[in-house]
């Protein structure tokens, strides 16, 4: 049952670990926020499932043990966040968290591009960095799979709005894609489209010598043809 506290709690999981209910920010220890971290990302699941996420290293009874320890402390030192399903745990539908916002707009991306105001598709995605410095297995898995589909939101709304001629979007999504893969080729001919397209082809030879120096650097490759006609006439 969810508690009798029904304020609402504000979960940020971007750039560094944060919880508020309404204006206050609350201090939760790092045990903790683990458990809070693992229900926000994965949903309702059983407590069988989160104990052995969160302590795989212990035997099933001791991580059980883990787990009623933190549900406990965290149950008061934030009443209301948690709800107590019996063998399942969840967060209180009172939670807002800012992955489930980033989630929902990189679905609507994937789905039906960027119909919005692609500047604030480009706003929320951008410092979308999930838990800097949390390196358990199960974090960096999520944190890996997040930067993917930032990168292919990215790369989408880049190319739409290059078809668009929106060229100012395009190069702030292209540049925002180069920042997570430096080598994504297809995003580079975006980039530097963009930029001719805008009459800068100071700036289109710029960011070609600079992708083909690190690609030669990084893997000992050349750009692909494709690539070079983009630029032959510059070059």
């Amino acid at each position: 049952m969810v508690g009798g506290n029904f304020s609402n709690f504000q979960l940020s999981l971007f750039q560094s670990w944060k919880l508020r209910r309404d204006s206050c920010v609350m201090h939760v220890a790092a045990r903790q926020q683990r458990l809070i971290t693992a229900l926000a990302i994965h949903g309702t699941r059983p407590r069988s499932y989160l104990a052995g996420l969160l302590w795989p290293e212990s035997s099933e009874a001791r991580a059980l043990e883990s787990l009623r320890v933190s549900m406990h402390l965290v149950s008061l030192q934030v009443p209301g966040l948690l709800v107590n399903g019996g063998a399942e745990l969840s967060l209180s539908d009172l939670v807002d968290v800012d992955l489930h916002r980033v989630r929902s707009c990189l679905r609507e991306i994937s789905q039906t591009g960027p119909n919005g105001n692609v500047a604030s598709y480009l706003n929320l995605l951008r410092d979308a960095e999930l838990l800097p410095g949390w390196y358990e297995d199960w974090v960096l898995f999520e944190q890996c799979r997040l930067r993917q589909e930032r990168l292919h939101a990215f790369h989408i709304i880049a190319r739409e709005t290059l078809a668009r001629c929106d060229y100012e979007a395009a190069l702030e999504a292209s540049e925002a894609a180069l920042e997570l893969e430096p080598l994504y080729e297809s995003v580079v001919g975006l980039l530097i489209q963009a930029q001719r397209q805008q009459g800068n082809n100071a700036a289109a030879l710029r960011a070609f010598e600079k992708y083909r120096a690190k690609l030669n650097d990084d893997m000992g490759l050349a750009p692909s043809e494709g690539i070079l006609q983009l630029v032959s006439d510059i070059l």
